[in-house]
């Protein structure tokens, strides 16, 4: 009998029923909620007439819709205000853990999961956004789930779920000067499209991602859904366990020694089958960025836009035409020296602690280029004092950037942060789909240090020849 992989050993013992086929009730160890589903969820919860069955398992926090502007209040996005009363609201009657604006865990939900150790390796994870596999990074099952699915384990910590097949993706190499995380599962994107992992769990492994920062795992596991996959896991390590030690909600004492115990024993087996596998050298490879209006048009700093009559397939050629059309770029043209109007450095993706190290690391002692609005948005009150402790606000403000609150900003325009019509933005967030960034908003996927360098230039750059 072949052995287990990660994600059987998460999967199965979760199990509450079999319904037949593929599909199982799932037990919920956490549950997460943000400032737009959760006060909808929670209001209509309690007009059905049920209670939170576990609100000890159930974490909140505003993030979407609140402003990411510098001395904000709770209304200076009246809509945010709003959504973040009815939370507060539906949090208290419900008692809910809720981490409020200004409170020291408030942040974007994708962050603060970990940060908090909330999210934890072997626990099964959901929450309203599609974003949740990022927290896949420590080790755990993650998945994005929708309204009726937020409902459903309000009222009973369960949800009804069919089991993926599984993808195993080793990223093999050491990564080059100016490489980071993004770049890697951009390339992933690019080399195996946005459908690639339509139907299956993807374990990431191989020697990058054993010599990768948890910060860096996350971005990995961050863009599963972009790739085509719910769910997005990297096996828990040393590396994992001493990032998770300590954490305000990881367990203590003996606790400690038990779930360390039981953590140890999660990697995929030796023997473990996949239903698909895939590897990719990474050690030539060079800084990515997005050209068109899916994550997976993406082509290499260095190289040039794709030219339509050169494809093939009718329908790929003409959805290149339309991403073309729409972002003004000319076939063939190379991507860098194109101008931009805005930087954005934030979003669940990249704006944790070691992402605004590197774009700090590019931009001491440079100033923004002019004409160039320039922001930086920390994922969490805790990334921003840590941050603000190193002296990176400083490096970022001197060099001309803002220096905001925690929120998810302008990656969703959720909170009227938005990229102005027909302006270019490279950003370090996870989708450049039509009006993503706000109506007619033209978006450039990139790492910290890629959106860093085109901040100083005034255009996308080759960051190793900057």
């Amino acid at each position: 009998m072949a052995g287990k992989t990660l994600f059987d050993k998460v999967w199965e013992p979760h199990v509450v029923a079999r319904l037949g086929g593929d599909t199982v009730l799932l037990h919920i160890d956490r549950h997460l909620m943000h400032d737009l589903g959760g006060p909808v969820g929670l209001a209509e919860l309690k007009r059905r007439g049920h209670r939170v069955r576990n609100p000890e398992l159930t974490f909140a926090t505003p993030d979407h819709a609140v402003s990411s502007a510098p001395g904000r209040t709770e209304d200076t996005n009246p809509t945010g205000g709003r959504l973040l009363r009815g939370l507060r609201a539906g949090a208290a009657e419900a008692g809910i853990r809720l981490f409020d604006l200004g409170e020291p865990g408030q942040g974007i939900v994708h962050v603060i999961g970990p940060e908090q150790g909330i999210s934890l390796p072997g626990l099964t994870i959901v929450c309203g956004d599609s974003h949740t596999c990022t927290h896949g990074g420590v080790g755990a099952l993650a998945f994005g789930i929708g309204s009726s699915e937020l409902l459903h384990v309000l009222a009973t910590q369960t949800l009804v779920q069919r089991r993926p097949k599984r993808m195993r993706v080793c990223f093999e190499g050491r990564m080059q000067e100016g490489v980071l995380p993004k770049d890697l599962i951009l390339h992933l994107i690019a080399t195996h499209s946005a459908a690639g992992g339509v139907g299956h769990a993807v374990e990431y492994a191989g020697s990058a991602i054993e010599a990768m920062g948890i910060e860096g795992r996350m971005t990995v596991c961050n863009l599963s859904i972009e790739f085509g996959a719910k769910m997005g896991m990297v096996a828990p390590d040393e590396a994992t366990f001493q990032f998770l030690a300590d954490r305000p909600y990881a367990p203590k004492g003996r606790s400690w020694d038990l779930a360390l115990a039981h953590w140890r024993g999660l990697p995929s087996d030796a023997d473990a089958r996949f239903d698909h596998e895939i590897t990719l050298d990474i050690s030539a490879l060079a800084p990515q960025v997005t050209w068109g209006t899916s994550p997976q048009d993406t082509i290499a700093v260095d190289g040039h836009v794709p030219d339509p009559a050169r494809e093939g397939d009718p329908d790929r050629r003409k959805a290149i035409a339309q991403a073309l059309d729409y972002m003004g770029l000319q076939p063939g043209q190379p991507i860098a020296g194109t101008e931009v109007d805005w930087v954005f450095i934030g979003s669940c993706t990249n704006s944790r602690l070691p992402d605004l190290r590197a774009a700090a690391s590019v931009i001491k002692g440079r100033k923004v280029a002019e004409g160039v609005r320039a922001w930086v948005v920390p994922g969490s009150g805790q990334v921003k004092r840590d941050a603000e402790a190193e002296g990176l606000d400083q490096v970022f403000k001197s060099a001309g950037f803002e220096w905001r609150e925690p929120g998810c900003s302008m990656c969703v325009a959720a909170n009227g942060e938005t990229v102005p019509p027909g302006k270019r933005s490279v950003s370090t967030s996870n989708r450049n789909f039509v009006g993503r960034q706000g109506p007619g908003a033209r978006t450039h996927l990139a790492s910290p240090a890629v959106a860093a360098a085109a901040a100083l230039a005034g255009r996308i750059v080759d960051l190793r020849k900057f």
